[in-house]
């Protein structure tokens, strides 16, 4: 039987940690910027982890 290949859509935007996590980017910190506190702002750069209930389908898009 083949390899399972990565979905490439979720290769980039998913990481995985070396302790297993899965990191997701925040959303909503494209435009519409004026209006959010620069507090708000700041706290878009940092990634956030998946939720428990996302990760069986994010690991199996990732080949984990």
């Amino acid at each position: 039987m083949p390899k399972m290949k990565t979905h490439s859509g979720a290769a980039k935007r998913f990481r995985v940690t070396r302790n297993g996590k899965i990191m997701r980017g925040k959303a909503y910190k494209s435009h519409i910027l004026e209006k959010k506190s620069p507090k708000r702002k700041r706290n878009f750069r940092q990634e956030g982890t998946i939720s428990p209930a996302d990760m069986k389908v994010v690991k199996r898009k990732l080949g984990l």
